[in-house]
């Protein structure tokens, strides 16, 4: 940049600014060339230029109270377009609403609230009428879609998830009863044998090698989805992370009549150790081992382009992300990579720490939550799914429910 004194004429000057002080040797430091040094003391008598050897060569000095004049030749000034609020709402390019929010959503077949000690604010709920609560007070904030997962009883759960496309089950009486009190709320409904499966994985293990097993579990997810959808789900949401589960789920569904069911592929589904919470919530933790040879390595970001395109052309309606802040940049790979709608979990991990920070007085929850939800906008995702969608919905209900910055 460069300045111009305000009491005389100089040419245009690199700068270096050196601290305003208010001691008695407050000065702002201006350097120059040697020549141009030479020039601004003749015409500037109020420039003093300075002789002491402990100074860098080539400084001129004024007064502290000489600096609040001071002005750059500028011509591109960008806080022009951030000077008062109503400016920086006109020209703000992310704006996240509840319409933007999934609200997930923890079910069980108990006739009490169960609270999730690592999610406060959240717990598991009974599927006859606090679920039902829950989806309808998320409604009065503009809260239009949820996605249930259900905690399944021990004495359920088989090394094949049979329970999962059990029509009688858990999930499609939560169906249901959603519908029959709000009909036109969009229920996603999450595709997986974790829920079921006594071995606490994503898949059917192999009893002899522990691998899992990738065809045999793609079958069971198919059975599932269409159950769901005959219970009225609106989208299904495989979140498995089996190669070939999209076209396979595509085409069961499409059979069976559900031409109109979305899917919702967890596509950049990764291996990481922001789920703790969640899986407390579900007490679907892995009997053994862990997911990496399903689920994908953190350092990839390249693999999320392949699954992309794979899971567009398999017939996915959305795409997901997961976890959401810690991947911002595979959101915007995906974005840029597919027409599609993308999605983004801000997942149990994520909204536990902003929980735990606030409680501890380290953060202001509002503003964290609301600064994180709109990365997650900014960087490509067009639906967010996240346990603050109520609370955030609340706070923006005053601000005509869109964050503005």
């Amino acid at each position: 940049g460069t300045f111009q004194h305000p009491s005389c004429t100089l040419p245009h000057l690199p700068v270096s600014m050196a601290a305003i002080s208010t001691s008695a040797a407050s000065f702002v430091q201006t350097k120059v060339s040697n020549a141009s040094q030479t020039r601004a003391a003749k015409r500037c008598p109020r420039s003093i230029v300075r002789a002491s050897i402990a100074e860098p060569e080539g400084y001129i000095q004024m007064e502290a109270h000489e600096a609040l004049d001071f002005k750059q030749n500028i011509p591109i000034r960008s806080r022009r377009n951030r000077k008062n609020a109503a400016l920086r709402q006109m020209f703000c390019e992310t704006e996240v609403t509840p319409a933007n929010f999934i609200l997930p959503l923890f079910i069980h077949e108990e006739d009490h609230l169960h609270p999730i000690g690592a999610m406060p604010g959240c717990s598991r709920l009974p599927w006859k009428k606090e679920l039902v609560d829950e989806v309808g007070k998320g409604l009065d904030y503009g809260i239009n879609n949820v996605i249930l997962f259900p905690a399944v009883p021990d004495a359920e759960k088989t090394p094949y998830g049979d329970e999962c496309y059990n029509p009688d089950g858990l999930v499609p009486r939560a169906i249901k009863a959603i519908k029959d009190k709000y009909p036109d709320v969009n229920i996603y409904t999450d595709v997986a044998l974790d829920p079921y499966n006594s071995d606490g994985h994503d898949g059917i293990v192999n009893p002899n090698t522990g691998e899992i097993l990738n065809d045999p579990t793609v079958y069971q997810l198919c059975k599932q989805a269409v159950m769901q959808a005959d219970a009225g789900a609106d989208v299904v949401a495989p979140s498995d992370m089996q190669d070939g589960r999209v076209s396979a789920i595509r085409a069961a569904l499409d059979q069976a009549g559900h031409y109109n069911v979305g899917i919702m592929a967890y596509t950049a589904k990764y291996a990481s150790a922001f789920y703790g919470p969640f899986r407390e919530a579900l007490e679907s933790n892995p009997r053994f081992g862990d997911k990496k040879t399903y689920q994908m390595d953190p350092g990839n970001w390249r693999e999320a382009i392949r699954e992309c395109l794979q899971d567009e052309t398999e017939g996915a309606d959305i795409l997901m992300v997961k976890p959401a802040m810690p991947y911002l940049d595979i959101i915007r790979h995906l974005h840029d990579n597919s027409k599609l709608p993308v999605a983004a979990y801000q997942v149990s991990g994520e909204y536990a720490m902003i929980k735990a920070a606030a409680e501890k007085g380290w953060l202001d929850e509002k503003k964290c939550a609301l600064e994180a939800l709109t990365s997650i906008k900014r960087a490509g995702a067009n639906v967010i799914l996240t346990y603050y969608a109520i609370q955030a919905a609340e706070w923006l209900a005053g601000e005509g429910k869109t964050i503005k910055h």
